[in-house]
């Protein structure tokens, strides 16, 4: 059993034993009341799953495994030189909870680099769609393409035992995450550049080498990818595209099936999406306003129309968060040090400055400050990626640590199917009646 594996089984282990105890000695404890509001409300806050790998908080941000987006930077492994870390080291602490060295992330990139190699009837399914596809589309038809290889299905059509679900999960995982910057990368250069693809190279990283792939070359752009791939991997368990991936995985579905469905959700605009909506809405802004450098009054005024036309302004506002979302923070100390030169990048910085104190006078708006969705496409832009319709996809890339580690954790802690209960406006009403509220 490989290494990483051992540990895994290991940890997983030992946590199942000890919540079958807590279960039995207090699963009758209440934690939580639920509302009516949250019941029409998309169930916002209700605590009603289990999610190992990260936790959101609204003041201080998304924390993997404890660690804070900061400590991050200054505790993962990195390439030699570099200041950003490495994914591979993120999936690692997601999984088992411990910081690797640097030989563990050089195990897990050599790993990923031996289970990389596509099926070639992927590359024939993606080749058969439209080029003008959207990639998000593409990049579903190829994950769900790959699923002839999951290691899951087979084993599970063999009569695999319960107690060995997350081994075959894990390999599936890993040979998934593997695998998605190849086909990724093979989307985007057949959509945009007429096809002409570029081999990977083997002497990379797992972000370094997509990055190389994408045809975008300079070491600060592999240094942008590794910490893009990180802050975008989790944020936790309830965000639409890992809780559709827990949803989908809770009914024995393989980790393709899975992850597809996670990216399904990631592709609507109030998800993942919004990284695209963002840098449209700049453009559109700036042509509007005839300038590549407007003012801070022309952006107010440019704000207040489009709120005025009953619009929001993308990339401000977060469903948990209440402070600045520390991903968009670990961006901009990138950008300052890289790319401070760039107007599009400093144009991202005026609407920090006028755009919160705009909505904070609205009165209505419980978080006006900028998610990560407000930083990533400029600096993308920046470096020459402008295609901003391909964006989720590498917010999906990078979602795949996040959501295929929980999955990893779900099949090892026997979590059940998923099945809250419904309820229709007429039990409501006679539920209030009944209460002697109507």
């Amino acid at each position: 059993m490989d290494p990483l594996k051992q540990k895994f089984a290991d940890k997983s282990q030992a946590l199942r034993t000890e919540v079958k105890s807590l279960l039995k000695a207090h699963g009758g404890q209440k934690v939580d009341e639920v509302t009516l509001a949250q019941v029409f409300g998309g169930m916002r806050g209700v605590k009603s799953m289990i999610w190992e790998t990260s936790q959101l908080d609204p003041i201080d941000g998304i924390r993997f495994r404890g660690y804070s987006i900061p400590e991050l930077r200054d505790k993962l492994p990195k390439v030699p030189g570099g200041k950003e870390p490495l994914p591979e080291g993120l999936f690692w602490l997601m999984l088992v909870g411990e910081v690797p060295t640097d030989d563990q992330v050089k195990w897990l990139t050599d790993q990923w680099t031996n289970r990389s190699n596509v099926p070639n009837h992927v590359f024939k399914a993606l080749d058969a769609m439209p080029k003008d596809t959207h990639p998000m589309t593409q990049f579903n038809l190829a994950i769900s393409a790959m699923q002839t290889e999951s290691v899951f299905s087979r084993r599970y059509a063999e009569g695999l035992n319960k107690g060995q679900y997350w081994d075959a999960t894990y390999e599936d995982a890993m040979n998934l995450i593997a695998r998605l910057p190849r086909v990724a990368a093979y989307i985007y250069r057949r959509t945009y550049h007429d096809g002409k693809h570029i081999a990977p190279d083997i002497s990379l990283d797992w972000g370094g080498n997509f990055a190389h792939m994408l045809g975008i070359e300079g070491e600060d752009f592999k240094s942008f990818m590794r910490l893009y791939l990180t802050i975008h991997a989790d944020h936790e368990g309830g965000n639409a595209s890992a809780h559709a991936t827990h949803l989908v995985g809770s009914t024995l579905s393989d980790a393709y099936h899975a992850f597809s469905g996670g990216m399904h959700a990631l592709a609507g605009p109030l998800h993942g999406l919004a990284n695209q909506e963002v840098i449209k809405w700049i453009f559109k802004m700036l042509d509007t306003l005839g300038t590549r450098r407007p003012s801070k009054a022309q952006i107010i005024d440019y704000v207040n129309s489009t709120l005025a036309a009953g619009q929001v302004i993308p990339g401000y506002g977060h469903a948990v968060l209440r402070e600045p979302d520390p991903r968009f923070i670990a961006q901009k100390r990138f950008a300052e040090e890289y790319t401070s030169d760039s107007e599009i990048i400093n144009v991202v910085w005026q609407c920090f400055e006028v755009i919160p104190p705009i909505l904070k006078g609205l009165g209505k708006v419980k978080n006006p400050w900028p998610n990560v969705d407000a930083h990533s496409g400029a600096i993308l832009v920046n470096y020459g990626l402008t295609e901003y319709s391909y964006y989720t996809v590498l917010f999906g890339v990078s979602r795949a640590l996040g959501v295929l580690s929980a999955l990893c954790w779900s099949r090892a802690l026997g979590l059940p199917l998923e099945r809250p209960k419904s309820v229709t406006t007429a039990w409501v009403l006679n539920h209030l009646k009944s209460e002697g509220l109507t």
